[in-house]
């Protein structure tokens, strides 16, 4: 099939051509779109060159599938342009997760939303992707009361521009252009997005409310905190998760290792916990230093670890696609 990728020249449209490549996906013809000032550039997609087009062009060509990774300003002029002409859209901005009419979907949790109407299919925030493949079939279990979650974010979620000043502050050099209000290279930023009226950042809100959606309970209360760390591999975080009900740990641990997606590395005794670089270049969501909250009653300790290009945007797409191919939608 004739697949467009929105955004292609970026750094998650970049990793969107590598896993269509990686799964087989069936691209039959690639159209790269990109803003004006990539226009003149070829992509390289399985050995072909294609080259770059405007927005237009894109719907133009007729695809049946488009991959935005954009922007969400982008993402708001077009998606319902492609939409319109019949193209299914899944967009990886923030601008239309929230949107009550457009499905937020993390295959291994809620597929099962999906319907032939759908032709804007929203993917989540990566820090949420992550931590929801972890929790649902915990909340399914045990049911779930409250998060608490902090987060550390690799550069690669901002862009090209961080990696490039994170690698110029390593060199000593200092940056051409700065992603950040302050250096990243030994130190932690504790902003990720914007600060709202209530002293959140957006991303912070997204985790809370998107969390909610893609597991279709609005009981579940989070809270959370999000930091910058000058880290390429992937995001990590620290979760605390209240359980309307008890657990046996060792029952919950199982649980996790029969979740679809994810890996447990959970053995203090040899050291064995993930980290960024065990997630880097990889699917899965990895999860370790599971333990007990001895302070409260029915309360689980985490961490866990995804690439945030990959599981936390790519892949999570091409997922949501591969969906739409298996329901004989496109």
């Amino acid at each position: 099939m004739k697949v467009a990728v929105v955004g292609a020249t970026g750094l998650v449209g970049t990793k969107m051509l590598e896993i269509l490549a990686e799964r087989h996906f069936p691209v039959t013809e690639l159209i790269p779109v990109a803003s004006e000032k990539s226009i003149g550039k070829t992509i390289t997609f399985k050995g072909k060159e294609y080259p770059v087009v405007l927005p237009q062009q894109g719907i133009d060509a007729k695809p049946a599938l488009a991959l935005f990774s954009a922007g969400g300003t982008m993402s708001l002029e077009w998606a319902p342009r492609f939409a319109e002409a019949g193209i299914r859209v899944v967009d990886n901005s923030s601008a239309w997760r929230m949107d009550a009419s457009k499905k937020l979907v993390v295959p291994e949790i809620n597929a099962h939303a999906l319907t032939n109407q759908d032709f804007i299919i929203a993917n989540p925030n990566c820090s949420t992707i992550q931590m929801v493949m972890i929790l649902n079939p915990l909340h399914k279990m045990y049911g779930i009361k409250r998060v608490v979650v902090s987060t550390y974010q690799s550069v690669t979620g901002t862009g090209v521009k961080a990696v490039e000043q994170l690698q110029a502050e390593r060199r000593g050099e200092s940056p051409t252009t700065k992603a950040y209000p302050y250096p990243i290279d030994l130190n932690l930023i504790p902003q990720v997005d914007s600060f709202l009226d209530n002293g959140y950042t957006k991303e912070e809100m997204k985790m809370v409310n998107e969390t909610k959606k893609i597991m279709e309970d609005d009981r579940i209360e989070v809270t959370a905190t999000t930091v910058r760390v000058p880290v390429m591999g992937g995001h990590s975080e620290s979760v605390n998760v209240e359980f309307e009900r008890d657990f046996d740990l060792i029952e919950l641990v199982e649980i996790l290792k029969a979740t679809q997606g994810v890996i447990v590395q959970n053995d203090p005794n040899t050291l064995l916990y993930p980290m960024p670089l065990t997630a880097h270049n990889r699917d899965e969501v990895f999860v370790g230093r599971i333990r007990r909250d001895f302070t409260q009653a029915n309360t689980l300790n985490f961490w866990c670890v995804s690439d945030n290009l990959r599981k936390g945007a790519a892949t999570n797409a091409v997922q949501i696609a591969e969906v739409l191919i298996q329901k004989g939608w496109i």
